[in-house]
């Protein structure tokens, strides 16, 4: 296998990671059953753009609502208005789209029915400020989170204790409508309460836990949200709430299902798949080490696992920024991390991308990367480990020609790792 059959390798596995968690295939088999009243559609996310197309097209009967999305990753509906706000840091028109949601579960009766369509990204698409905050206060407190390097499940406790809609607010509002949420998982070991922040999905952590996350990762956060965290208002409602006894939650797609898409298709290929786990979480660089040493060991000694053999795993790691930082995400961080790792040892070749499309803030999902990575940068003038230690790992393999540019997904059950050693 060259290195274009081995490219061609890693789209095919990302086309079916993809494919598995495609809205069209998955939504239909969870809808609920049509109500005696209305039918009231609300969501959040990168893909919820694309859910609520799906659901359209499922649905028989009445339907209405609004779906909160990134920019540039709406999709044609006719029925369920799509807004597009800024990701990952806030702005104005998510503050509209969250109003919007929440005037669209005011005044419904137990006869009536939400469907909510939340998938990965709406923590930063739907700001709520509460009060005594503002936007300006909220863009703060992501942008903390963001530079963190804490993991998704700590960054969504903060996130749904300084707003309005998240953490089962939205839900809460709805009541006495039944709320049925359709749920996309981009998040380590699929709790629902945890993507997106929960805006219809209430969990049991309470505003000391999110005060524990602030201190642990000493975030520096604007005085009117450490003054909310530390009063009784911001506390979520809990799962016992009766206002959410008659609601359901469904996880329709996640990255668990999307591995075992991928490692058929490696079957299909003629590589032995071998899924290491669908919830790695931690620092991207470190994470890239240990999946490097794993793939030299096979290369060396056939242990673990005998070659030829792909190592897929899925989850989400954390990139904590030192200095000003650079250009990139985290699958390009894990992959330069890797490529230094690897460097000089024939036989393995890498690659990482998010599902969704965007790997951090530039217009690639990730990148490809193999034992010659290292060298090549040198050759063009590049130092590998001066870019890793800048944060610039999209520069890296932008030099190369190596960037995975797929456009937006549709989806987004976090991402695809995949480690060839052949």
């Amino acid at each position: 296998m060259d290195a274009t059959e081995t490219r061609h390798l890693f789209e095919d596995l990302f086309r079916a990671a993809v494919a598995a968690a495609d809205p069209r295939e998955v939504i239909p088999a969870f809808l609920p059953a049509r109500p005696k009243g209305r039918t009231v559609v609300v969501g959040a996310g990168k893909g919820a753009a694309q859910m609520a197309q799906a659901l359209e097209a499922a649905w028989d009967g009445p339907l209405e609502g609004a779906v909160v999305t990134r920019y540039g990753y709406g999709a044609p509906t006719r029925r369920i208005e799509v807004i597009e706000a800024a990701h990952p840091v806030p702005d104005a028109a998510g503050l509209h789209g969250a109003r919007r949601l929440l005037e669209l579960v005011e005044g419904l009766t137990e006869d009536d029915l939400v469907i909510a369509l939340i998938c990965g990204g709406g923590s930063a698409l739907l700001p709520a400020p509460p009060a005594g905050m503002t936007l300006e206060d909220e863009i703060a407190v992501n942008q903390a989170l963001l530079a963190s390097g804490a993991p998704i499940s700590a960054m969504n406790t903060v996130r749904k204790h300084l707003s309005t809609i998240k953490g089962g607010r939205l839900a809460a509002r709805a009541h006495p409508a039944r709320v049925v949420s359709l749920i996309v998982s981009d998040i380590p070991g699929d709790d629902p309460a945890l993507v997106s922040s929960g805006p219809t999905v209430p969990d049991a952590a309470c505003r000391q836990d999110a005060l524990a996350v602030v201190e642990a990762y000493r975030l520096e956060l604007p005085a009117a949200a450490l003054r909310h965290l530390h009063a009784p208002q911001a506390e979520a409602p809990k799962p016992d709430d009766p206002r959410f006894a008659r609601n359901g939650v469904h996880i329709v797609a996640s990255a668990a299902r999307s591995l075992e898409a991928a490692a058929a298709t490696a079957q299909a290929h003629g590589v032995t798949p071998v899924i290491l786990s669908d919830a790695i979480e931690g620092e991207a660089r470190e994470v890239g080490k240990v999946h490097a040493a794993i793939a030299r060991e096979v290369a060396w000694r056939d242990r673990p696992f005998a070659k030829p053999v792909v190592m897929l795993s899925g989850g989400e790691t954390t990139v904590t920024l030192t200095g000003k930082g650079g250009r990139g995400g985290r699958n390009t961080e894990f992959l330069l991390s890797l490529a230094i790792a690897i460097a000089g040892v024939e036989g393995i070749a890498a690659f990482a991308a998010d599902t969704d499309g965007i790997d951090g803030s530039q217009d690639n999902a990730g990148a490809f990367a193999d034992h010659t990575t290292v060298a090549r940068l040198r050759a063009a003038g590049h130092d590998a480990k001066a870019l890793l230690a800048r944060h610039d790992a999209w520069g890296a393999f932008d030099a190369l020609g190596d960037l995975f540019a797929p456009g937006p997904t549709g989806t987004n059950v976090n991402d695809l790792r995949a480690v060839l050693v052949r």
